[in-house]
């Protein structure tokens, strides 16, 4: 079983339920009744993704009297993000390359078929 904290993230993350109720709870604390509303399971189904995201340090679960409500903590979500940004780079300066070879040749395209107009 992974025990890093990133693995942890992205493996909550997967799923598409777990994804859903982060953005529920962007908006504000909610109880698991609150987040079962939208989807078609049951609590104890919600609640084992909740287990999950609380694992991955994605939620924290808090009680207040009879109410159990879950709380977003977007920490995990910041280490992901700074994550991929190396990535994003990456991808900016290999389009940024693509983009001068590309303007090279259409510049190269141009020449030659000025000069065979002639």
């Amino acid at each position: 079983m992974t025990t890093d904290r990133l693995s942890l993230t992205f493996a909550a993350l997967a799923d598409p339920t777990r994804r859903a109720i982060l953005a529920r709870l962007a908006r504000g604390k909610a109880s698991v009744t609150e987040l079962a509303k939208p989807f078609p399971m049951s609590g104890p189904a919600v609640a084992k993704h909740l287990k999950v995201l609380e694992r991955a340090g994605l939620i924290v679960r808090g009680r207040e009297a009879q109410w159990r409500p879950s709380e977003l903590e977007a920490r995990p979500l910041k280490d992901a993000a700074d994550w991929l940004e190396g990535y994003r780079q990456f991808w900016e300066a290999s389009f940024d390359r693509l983009e001068s070879y590309l303007s090279e040749l259409q510049m190269k395209e141009s020449k030659n078929g000025r000069r065979k107009k002639r």
